[in-house]
């Protein structure tokens, strides 16, 4: 059977597809292998894991869970998912920073590529990240961790620097949060007030289809003292409160999303949007991210209202949601903070990569960098210097060179997007 992404958009090109249950084993296929890529949880919709050699999948390693109280750390095998290790650690009294909307994806996978939330002060997965430890071309494994001449450089590696096989994550006493959502919040309001309603909640997330005088909705995270009880909130700039529960998408059943309407819940089960025991229906879409400088986000909205025209018809919806700095070099956060724009499409990939352009065109000036999982035409505008956008970007280039100098971990979007081969 053919090996695809999530959304089974894209076939994997591989010649071997290998599932080893051990670090050893991985450690094999990678001394034997002329090229090789990891694979976790493919919740990817480009060719960032592709390869015509070798491919390894880790969702079959034991999560070897393992936490270190007096570090405040965590450690996990790599294609473990966040849902089935945030259960293990809240049982053990501990939390992460932060969770994506989906509980679905890889430790590794959504580090590898600076996935996040949403939060003023939460910064995106892989900033908790405390240590990798990743198997090198000939085999051998690498200890990489906070404080290293090379950390900030591998943390967000792409794949292109070894294939990871366990992550450590800073941890801190788990947590209750409170979740609630409010319907049609005005774009005037949205303008204007940015930056108070991004303050309103530990996390906020705005879903719009870009046309019509409001936002949908509005959904507030709110992390909870310890012991305190939470009173629902009514008033966010005239937005309405919902109701009941909502689902992001109109009309849809909201039955497999965390629970809303105020009512405290610990952090696992709020901060994503969805519920881990339900399975995303795969192939029902695809998505694409651009993350612009706060500073930048107002024009960003305009410039993407303007495009709904041509955005809208092919769009399920768009979440926009705001990503402290951090310095990792080839995080989507690096070196400021950020708002996201996320694009969820109907799976119509011909139509949505020709509008592509038109919105990467309309967010370049704005400073705007694509998220490297998701759909996108091009890392840059036609004609500009990458390392505008990522400074430390010729540093990357220069690590991957001293580590991989055969290339085992390359293949063509690394050498299109990143070393610029």
């Amino acid at each position: 059977m053919s090996l695809t992404t999530w959304a089974g958009n894209l076939t994997y090109g591989a010649a071997r597809v290998h599932e080893p249950r051990t670090v050893e084993q991985v450690q094999e296929v990678v001394a034997g292998a002329r090229r090789v890529r990891a694979l976790g949880t493919r919740h990817c919709f480009n060719g960032l894991a592709d390869t015509e050699h070798d491919l390894v999948r880790l969702d079959a390693l034991d999560p070897d869970v393992r936490v270190d109280a007096g570090a405040r750390t965590v450690t996990v095998t790599a294609g473990t998912r966040y849902g089935a290790l945030a259960r293990v650690l809240h049982a053990q009294g501990w939390a992460l920073h932060d969770l994506a909307s989906l509980p679905h994806i890889s430790v590794a996978g959504a580090v590898a590529t600076a996935t996040h939330g949403s939060g003023d002060r939460s910064r995106n997965l892989a900033a908790a990240v405390a240590a990798v430890d990743l198997v090198a071309a000939d085999g051998t494994l690498r200890h990489v961790a906070r404080g290293h001449d090379d950390f900030a450089g591998v943390v967000v590696g792409l794949g292109a620097l070894g294939v990871v096989v366990r992550v450590t994550l800073d941890v801190e006493p788990t947590y209750d949060v409170a979740q609630e959502v409010h319907t049609d919040l005005p774009w005037d309001v949205v303008l204007e007030h940015l930056d108070d309603v991004t303050a309103s909640a530990d996390s906020v997330s705005l879903f719009t289809d870009w046309t019509g005088p409001a936002v949908q909705q509005v959904w507030r995270k709110t992390r909870l003292p310890a012991g305190g009880g939470y009173e629902r909130r009514t008033e966010l700039f005239g937005a309405r409160p919902a109701p009941g529960p909502l689902h992001p998408l109109p009309g849809i059943d909201p039955v497999h999303c965390t629970e809303q309407l105020g009512v405290p819940g610990p952090w696992h089960e709020r901060l994503p949007h969805f519920r881990l025991k339900f399975t995303p229906s795969n192939g029902d879409e695809l998505q694409s991210e651009y993350l612009v400088p706060r500073s930048r986000a107002a024009e960003a909205f305009e410039a993407l209202r303007a495009l709904a025209p041509v955005v809208t018809p092919l769009l399920q919806v768009s979440e926009v949601r705001t990503v402290a700095g951090d310095d990792l070099w080839l995080s989507t956060a690096s070196g400021g903070d950020r708002v996201a724009l996320h694009f969820t499409w109907h799976p119509r990939q011909a139509e949505v990569e020709a509008v592509l352009p038109r919105i990467e065109a309309a967010l370049a000036p704005l400073g705007a960098r694509p998220h490297w999982g998701k759909l996108f035409a091009s890392l840059v505008a036609p004609g500009s210097d990458p390392r505008a956008l990522y400074p430390r970007l010729d540093d990357f280039r220069a690590l991957v060179a001293r580590t991989d100098p055969e290339g085992t971990f390359r293949n063509a979007f690394v050498d299109r997007h990143v070393l610029g081969a």
